[in-house]
Protein backbone atom coordinates (compact mmCIF):
# COMPACT_ATOMS: atom_id res chain seq x y z
CA UNK A 1 0.00 0.00 0.00
CA UNK A 2 2.79 2.66 -1.62
CA UNK A 3 1.68 6.61 -1.49
CA UNK A 4 3.52 9.41 -3.48
CA UNK A 5 3.47 12.78 -1.85
CA UNK A 6 4.87 15.40 -3.71
CA UNK A 7 4.73 18.47 -1.76
CA UNK A 8 5.45 20.29 1.73
CA UNK A 9 7.89 19.91 4.51
CA UNK A 10 7.70 23.28 7.52
CA UNK A 11 8.64 23.68 10.77
CA UNK A 12 5.78 24.34 12.93
CA UNK A 13 6.22 27.60 15.54
CA UNK A 14 3.05 27.14 17.46
CA UNK A 15 2.15 29.92 19.76
CA UNK A 16 -0.92 29.41 22.01
CA UNK A 17 -2.64 33.18 22.64
CA UNK A 18 -5.57 34.19 24.59
CA UNK A 19 -6.62 36.30 21.95
CA UNK A 20 -5.47 37.71 18.27
CA UNK A 21 -3.57 40.62 18.58
CA UNK A 22 -4.49 43.88 16.17
CA UNK A 23 -2.25 45.49 14.22
CA UNK A 24 0.89 47.43 15.88
CA UNK A 25 -0.53 45.13 19.84
CA UNK A 26 2.05 43.21 21.46
CA UNK A 27 0.58 40.95 23.41
CA UNK A 28 1.80 37.77 25.71
CA UNK A 29 1.21 34.17 24.60
CA UNK A 30 0.67 31.43 27.49
CA UNK A 31 2.47 28.70 25.90
CA UNK A 32 4.25 28.00 22.63
CA UNK A 33 5.56 24.42 20.82
CA UNK A 34 7.38 23.77 18.46
CA UNK A 35 6.86 21.10 15.65
CA UNK A 36 6.81 19.32 11.85
CA UNK A 37 4.50 20.08 9.56
CA UNK A 38 4.01 21.68 6.28
CA UNK A 39 0.71 20.32 4.69
CA UNK A 40 2.45 17.49 1.92
CA UNK A 41 4.52 16.14 5.53
CA UNK A 42 1.36 16.63 7.22
CA UNK A 43 -0.82 13.84 4.97
CA UNK A 44 2.41 12.31 4.94
CA UNK A 45 3.15 11.36 8.67
CA UNK A 46 -0.59 10.82 8.97
CA UNK A 47 -1.09 7.86 6.02
CA UNK A 48 2.24 6.51 7.73
CA UNK A 49 0.47 6.24 11.06
CA UNK A 50 -1.87 4.03 9.50
CA UNK A 51 0.14 1.87 7.95
CA UNK A 52 0.65 3.19 4.47
CA UNK A 53 4.24 3.17 2.90
CA UNK A 54 5.27 6.58 1.51
CA UNK A 55 7.32 7.72 -1.07
CA UNK A 56 7.99 11.47 0.08
CA UNK A 57 8.83 13.90 -2.76
CA UNK A 58 9.92 16.88 -0.83
CA UNK A 59 13.12 20.13 -0.72
CA UNK A 60 14.69 20.70 2.82
CA UNK A 61 16.93 23.79 3.18
CA UNK A 62 20.21 23.77 4.97
CA UNK A 63 19.62 24.66 8.35
CA UNK A 64 18.35 22.94 11.80
CA UNK A 65 15.29 23.01 10.74
CA UNK A 66 15.89 20.27 7.89
CA UNK A 67 17.66 18.09 10.32
CA UNK A 68 14.28 17.71 12.72
CA UNK A 69 12.14 17.09 9.02
CA UNK A 70 14.74 14.33 8.01
CA UNK A 71 14.24 12.46 11.31
CA UNK A 72 10.80 13.28 11.42
CA UNK A 73 10.54 11.49 8.51
CA UNK A 74 12.65 8.75 9.86
CA UNK A 75 11.32 8.40 12.71
CA UNK A 76 7.73 7.44 11.10
CA UNK A 77 9.77 4.67 8.07
CA UNK A 78 9.46 7.11 5.40
CA UNK A 79 12.36 7.04 3.34
CA UNK A 80 14.18 10.10 2.80
CA UNK A 81 15.79 9.35 -0.71
CA UNK A 82 13.43 11.95 -2.57
CA UNK A 83 14.15 14.52 0.23
CA UNK A 84 16.30 17.00 -1.38
CA UNK A 85 18.53 19.21 0.27
CA UNK A 86 19.33 22.79 -1.02
CA UNK A 87 20.80 26.19 0.46
CA UNK A 88 18.11 27.73 1.13
CA UNK A 89 15.75 28.17 4.09
CA UNK A 90 13.79 25.30 5.28
CA UNK A 91 10.13 26.07 4.85
CA UNK A 92 8.56 27.37 8.58
CA UNK A 93 4.84 28.32 9.73
CA UNK A 94 4.28 30.79 12.36
CA UNK A 95 0.86 29.51 13.57
CA UNK A 96 -1.46 31.41 16.46
CA UNK A 97 -4.04 29.33 18.20
CA UNK A 98 -6.71 31.07 20.43
CA UNK A 99 -8.54 29.73 23.49
CA UNK A 100 -11.87 28.67 20.98
CA UNK A 101 -9.42 26.78 18.56
CA UNK A 102 -9.21 29.00 15.76
CA UNK A 103 -5.78 29.35 14.45
CA UNK A 104 -4.00 32.07 12.21
CA UNK A 105 -1.31 30.10 9.95
CA UNK A 106 1.51 32.28 7.78
CA UNK A 107 3.73 29.96 5.46
CA UNK A 108 7.45 31.11 4.44
CA UNK A 109 7.49 28.13 1.64
CA UNK A 110 11.56 28.20 1.63
CA UNK A 111 13.17 25.53 -0.11
CA UNK A 112 9.55 24.39 -0.72
CA UNK A 113 9.74 26.78 -3.37
CA UNK A 114 12.55 25.26 -5.34
CA UNK A 115 10.83 21.83 -5.93
CA UNK A 116 10.92 21.67 -9.39
CA UNK A 117 9.08 19.58 -12.04
CA UNK A 118 12.79 17.66 -12.64
CA UNK A 119 12.61 16.79 -8.84
CA UNK A 120 9.09 14.76 -9.86
CA UNK A 121 10.73 13.30 -13.04
CA UNK A 122 13.65 11.81 -10.68
CA UNK A 123 11.61 10.43 -8.70
CA UNK A 124 9.56 8.60 -11.34
CA UNK A 125 10.76 4.82 -10.78
CA UNK A 126 9.86 4.78 -6.98
CA UNK A 127 6.04 7.06 -7.78
CA UNK A 128 5.63 4.12 -10.69
CA UNK A 129 4.73 1.70 -7.76
CA UNK A 130 2.64 3.67 -6.06
CA UNK A 131 -1.06 3.08 -5.92
CA UNK A 132 -2.03 7.50 -5.53
CA UNK A 133 -0.23 10.41 -5.85
CA UNK A 134 -1.17 12.99 -3.22
CA UNK A 135 -0.81 17.03 -4.29
CA UNK A 136 -0.82 20.50 -2.32
CA UNK A 137 -0.59 23.77 -3.46
CA UNK A 138 2.86 24.91 -0.96
CA UNK A 139 5.01 23.76 -3.86
CA UNK A 140 5.16 25.41 -7.13
CA UNK A 141 2.09 25.08 -9.54
CA UNK A 142 4.17 23.72 -12.58
CA UNK A 143 5.87 21.11 -10.03
CA UNK A 144 1.98 20.42 -9.17
CA UNK A 145 1.39 20.18 -13.51
CA UNK A 146 4.40 18.09 -13.74
CA UNK A 147 3.21 15.46 -11.57
CA UNK A 148 -0.31 15.25 -12.31
CA UNK A 149 0.71 14.59 -15.49
CA UNK A 150 2.87 12.17 -14.97
CA UNK A 151 0.11 10.34 -13.04
CA UNK A 152 -2.11 10.49 -15.87
CA UNK A 153 0.91 8.72 -18.24
CA UNK A 154 1.87 6.11 -15.53
CA UNK A 155 -1.89 5.64 -14.51
CA UNK A 156 -1.98 6.21 -10.82
CA UNK A 157 -4.86 8.44 -9.38
CA UNK A 158 -3.90 11.53 -8.42
CA UNK A 159 -5.46 13.74 -5.43
CA UNK A 160 -4.79 17.02 -5.48
CA UNK A 161 -5.74 19.09 -2.31
CA UNK A 162 -5.61 22.93 -3.44
CA UNK A 163 -4.49 24.53 -0.56
CA UNK A 164 -3.18 27.44 0.41
CA UNK A 165 -5.82 28.48 -2.58
CA UNK A 166 -4.23 29.82 -5.83
CA UNK A 167 -6.47 31.83 -8.00
CA UNK A 168 -3.75 31.10 -10.21
CA UNK A 169 -4.68 27.37 -10.24
CA UNK A 170 -5.48 26.87 -13.83
CA UNK A 171 -8.63 24.06 -13.41
CA UNK A 172 -7.88 23.27 -17.29
CA UNK A 173 -4.83 21.50 -16.36
CA UNK A 174 -5.95 19.16 -13.34
CA UNK A 175 -9.00 18.34 -14.57
CA UNK A 176 -7.98 14.42 -15.12
CA UNK A 177 -7.26 14.47 -11.27
CA UNK A 178 -9.53 11.48 -9.39
CA UNK A 179 -9.54 13.69 -6.18
CA UNK A 180 -9.88 17.23 -5.47
CA UNK A 181 -10.31 18.37 -1.57
CA UNK A 182 -10.51 21.19 -0.63
CA UNK A 183 -12.07 23.18 2.03
CA UNK A 184 -15.45 25.35 1.78
CA UNK A 185 -12.93 28.80 0.95
CA UNK A 186 -10.49 27.30 -1.45
CA UNK A 187 -13.91 25.97 -3.15
CA UNK A 188 -15.53 29.65 -2.76
CA UNK A 189 -12.24 30.57 -4.73
CA UNK A 190 -11.66 27.83 -7.35
CA UNK A 191 -15.39 28.45 -8.84
CA UNK A 192 -16.37 32.23 -7.71
CA UNK A 193 -19.63 30.45 -6.12
CA UNK A 194 -20.41 31.31 -2.78
CA UNK A 195 -20.50 28.66 -0.22
CA UNK A 196 -22.85 30.24 2.60
CA UNK A 197 -24.78 27.08 2.57
CA UNK A 198 -24.75 23.51 2.09
CA UNK A 199 -26.79 24.26 -1.09
CA UNK A 200 -24.33 26.54 -2.64
CA UNK A 201 -21.75 24.21 -2.02
CA UNK A 202 -23.03 21.55 -4.03
CA UNK A 203 -23.93 23.90 -6.91
CA UNK A 204 -20.26 25.25 -6.64
CA UNK A 205 -19.06 21.48 -6.80
CA UNK A 206 -21.35 20.50 -9.22
CA UNK A 207 -19.41 22.73 -11.63
CA UNK A 208 -16.19 21.36 -10.56
CA UNK A 209 -17.42 17.93 -11.17
CA UNK A 210 -18.73 18.64 -14.66
CA UNK A 211 -15.22 20.30 -15.25
CA UNK A 212 -14.24 16.81 -15.34
CA UNK A 213 -13.14 16.30 -12.06
CA UNK A 214 -14.34 12.63 -10.95
CA UNK A 215 -14.48 13.06 -7.11
CA UNK A 216 -14.80 16.43 -5.46
CA UNK A 217 -14.45 16.01 -1.46
CA UNK A 218 -15.30 19.02 0.64
CA UNK A 219 -14.24 19.28 4.18
CA UNK A 220 -16.60 21.03 6.43
CA UNK A 221 -14.75 21.14 9.29
CA UNK A 222 -17.41 20.22 12.40
CA UNK A 223 -20.26 19.56 9.97
CA UNK A 224 -18.23 16.90 8.75
CA UNK A 225 -17.54 16.61 4.71
CA UNK A 226 -19.72 16.39 1.26
CA UNK A 227 -18.67 13.80 -1.49
CA UNK A 228 -19.52 15.19 -4.65
CA UNK A 229 -19.20 12.71 -8.19
CA UNK A 230 -21.06 12.20 -11.31
CA UNK A 231 -24.06 10.35 -9.72
CA UNK A 232 -25.07 12.75 -6.88
CA UNK A 233 -23.49 14.26 -3.09
CA UNK A 234 -23.41 12.71 0.22
CA UNK A 235 -22.88 14.38 3.19
CA UNK A 236 -21.22 12.58 5.50
CA UNK A 237 -21.26 14.29 9.31
CA UNK A 238 -18.33 14.42 11.67
CA UNK A 239 -18.66 13.21 15.08
CA UNK A 240 -18.99 15.36 17.80
CA UNK A 241 -15.88 16.22 19.78
CA UNK A 242 -14.45 18.99 21.93
CA UNK A 243 -11.91 21.19 20.31
CA UNK A 244 -8.71 21.71 21.64
CA UNK A 245 -6.67 22.77 18.33
CA UNK A 246 -8.27 22.65 14.89
CA UNK A 247 -4.58 22.77 13.23
CA UNK A 248 -3.58 20.64 10.38
CA UNK A 249 -7.14 18.69 10.83
CA UNK A 250 -7.63 18.87 6.94
CA UNK A 251 -4.47 17.51 6.69
CA UNK A 252 -5.36 14.51 8.93
CA UNK A 253 -8.38 13.76 6.83
CA UNK A 254 -6.34 13.46 3.55
CA UNK A 255 -3.96 11.37 5.21
CA UNK A 256 -6.55 8.79 6.37
CA UNK A 257 -8.67 9.40 3.33
CA UNK A 258 -5.89 8.43 1.12
CA UNK A 259 -4.86 5.27 3.18
CA UNK A 260 -8.03 3.86 3.40
CA UNK A 261 -9.30 4.25 -0.18
CA UNK A 262 -5.78 3.06 -1.69
CA UNK A 263 -6.62 -0.44 1.19
CA UNK A 264 -10.38 -0.60 -0.31
CA UNK A 265 -10.94 1.21 -3.46
CA UNK A 266 -14.59 2.63 -1.31
CA UNK A 267 -15.12 6.39 -1.77
CA UNK A 268 -17.74 6.37 1.18
CA UNK A 269 -16.03 4.42 3.39
CA UNK A 270 -12.44 6.75 2.89
CA UNK A 271 -14.87 9.87 3.44
CA UNK A 272 -15.92 8.19 6.70
CA UNK A 273 -12.88 7.22 7.70
CA UNK A 274 -10.97 10.69 6.99
CA UNK A 275 -13.55 12.49 8.38
CA UNK A 276 -13.86 10.76 12.07
CA UNK A 277 -9.85 10.55 11.70
CA UNK A 278 -9.89 14.62 11.36
CA UNK A 279 -12.33 15.02 14.20
CA UNK A 280 -10.07 13.01 16.43
CA UNK A 281 -7.14 14.83 15.67
CA UNK A 282 -8.75 18.15 16.83
CA UNK A 283 -9.06 17.12 20.62
CA UNK A 284 -5.36 16.94 20.84
CA UNK A 285 -2.81 19.94 20.73
CA UNK A 286 -0.30 20.00 17.97
CA UNK A 287 -0.61 19.04 14.44
CA UNK A 288 1.15 15.89 13.68
CA UNK A 289 1.48 15.04 17.12
CA UNK A 290 -2.41 15.38 17.28
CA UNK A 291 -2.55 12.37 14.54
CA UNK A 292 -3.37 8.93 15.93
CA UNK A 293 -1.54 5.74 15.08
CA UNK A 294 -3.56 2.57 13.61
CA UNK A 295 -3.56 0.98 16.73
CA UNK A 296 -5.44 3.63 19.15
CA UNK A 297 -8.91 3.57 18.72
CA UNK A 298 -10.76 6.68 16.69
CA UNK A 299 -14.89 7.55 17.02
CA UNK A 300 -17.16 6.33 15.47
Amino acid sequence: MSIAVIGSNMVDLISYIHRMPSEGETVEAPGFAMGCGGKGANQAIAAARLGAEIVMVTRVGNDVFAESTLKNFEDHGISTKHVLRTEATSGVAPIFVDPESHNAIIIVKGANALLTPEDVEWAREDIARCSLIVLQLEIPLETVYAAVALGEELGIPVLLNPAPASPELDLTRISGVEFLVPNESELELLTGMPVASLEDITKATDVLVAAGIANVIVTLGARGALWAHAGGQQLVDAPTVEALDTTGAGDAFIGCFSTTWVGSDDVLAAVRAGTAYAADSVTRQGTQTSYAWAEESQPA
